[in-house]
């Protein structure tokens, strides 16, 4: 099983944007030192909270400073950006990478963000998406002249083609034929998971849904490796959840359900987007639920994974058992209001929660399936 940390980021609005860009490459570095196989960042442009503009320009300042973790972003949202830029900016970091990259993608989740770049009335957002990938591909796959007219971009270098002068083509990617794609799903029948087991991508579920929603996300996943006539790999479904480990697990309990703490606020932000947008059954464990029942208690109960050491390898081999197989988990990083605390819980977890969780007799299975393969 792969590890990995899923940063959005989050952050309190009152913090200072220099200190917490300093922050969250700490933590990468961190990561990296500890051994996680790869690190995920969100990109948002209109919100305060959420402050990685550019995934990839923040990650390329740690490529020279790390070993081996893999950058991912988490993720670009296509609706929001030319194809052609898109192949170009992942093609090169491709390459300054040496191969260190993951190609993320994603619909976008923010509904400033949708206004901003003129897509807040598309209805189906992921029509954007798959058009865009395929003309990505396509640029990375041939040579020019190009002519691709789709239904919202075209890609069109055909009149000043210039062999002669090397003008033209565009940049190829490092990886062959081109990095792995990995797509993220949060709502409980997200159409992007079944289309990640179709078309041979990763499927990426939130860590800010509960183990319900997993579970039609495993089915979805499933259903898509069918489609395909494929087998289903529990290494294409990744797994983020939020988890806090502590030396006891009353030191976890009590940071994880202090009042007005950091996970309150991290889900007291995202509940109330959600509401306000109508789309608070995703938080929802039973869909009858009504939304005032969404409290910072409810939320922290169902959606935290908090405890020492063994606790928490117990709650995610439970998880694991309910949800079925899965190839990769993903830890969500949180404001570091206390960074001793969070940079011992992502130790404990890479040091002893993740060895423990591999060696577990589903563990054991799903590694001898993958080698097998």
């Amino acid at each position: 099983m792969e590890l990995g940390l899923f940063m959005m980021p989050l952050h309190h609005p009152d913090r200072d944007y220099h200190t917490t860009l300093h922050e969250d490459r700490e933590a990468i570095l961190w990561a990296d030192k500890l051994g996680y196989d790869h690190v995920w960042v969100g990109e948002h442009t209109t919100a305060k909270p959420e402050q990685i503009t550019s995934p990839l320009i923040f990650m390329a300042t740690l490529i020279e400073e790390t070993r081996r973790i893999k950058f991912a972003p988490g993720v670009i949202n296509l609706p929001h950006h030319h194809p052609a830029d898109v192949a170009g900016w992942c093609a090169m970091f491709d390459h300054l990478a040496k191969g260190r990259f993951i190609m993320g993608i994603g619909t976008g989740g923010l509904v400033t963000d949708f206004e901003l770049y003129g897509t807040l009335e598309i209805k189906n957002r992921l029509d954007m998406l798959l058009e865009s990938i395929d003309m990505v591909h396509r640029m990375w796959r041939e040579e020019p002249p190009y002519d691709m007219r789709g239904k919202f971009w075209n890609v069109v270098v055909k009149d000043t083609v210039w062999p002669e002068l090397g003008l033209g083509p565009m940049v190829k990617p490092y990886q062959k034929p081109h990095p792995p794609i990995a797509i993220s799903g949060m709502s409980p029948t997200s159409t992007s998971i079944r289309i990640a087991g179709e078309r041979g991508w990763r499927a990426i579920s939130a860590n800010f849904i509960p183990s319900v929603h997993l579970k039609t996300h495993a089915a979805l996943y499933r259903q898509g490796c069918a489609n395909a006539g494929r087998a289903f790999d529990p290494y294409g479904w990744i797994v983020a959840r939020s988890i806090l480990v502590a030396e006891s697990d009353a030191e976890a309990e009590d940071y994880v359900f202090r009042p007005k703490g950091v996970l309150a606020h991290y889900f007291g932000y995202l509940r109330d987007q959600l509401v306000r947008g109508g789309l608070a059954a995703m938080f929802k464990t039973d869909p009858a639920m009504a939304d005032s029942a969404l409290t910072d208690d409810y939320c922290l109960g169902a959606m935290t994974i908090y405890g020492n050491p063994a606790t928490v390898t117990e709650k995610l081999i439970a998880l694991r058992e309910e949800i079925g197989d899965f190839g990769a988990l993903l830890v969500t990083a949180h404001d570091w209001d206390d960074k001793a605390l969070w940079k011992r819980s992502m130790a404990l977890i890479a040091n002893e929660v993740a060895p423990r969780l591999r060696s577990s007799g589903r563990g054991r299975a799903v590694a001898a399936v993958r080698a097998a393969r």
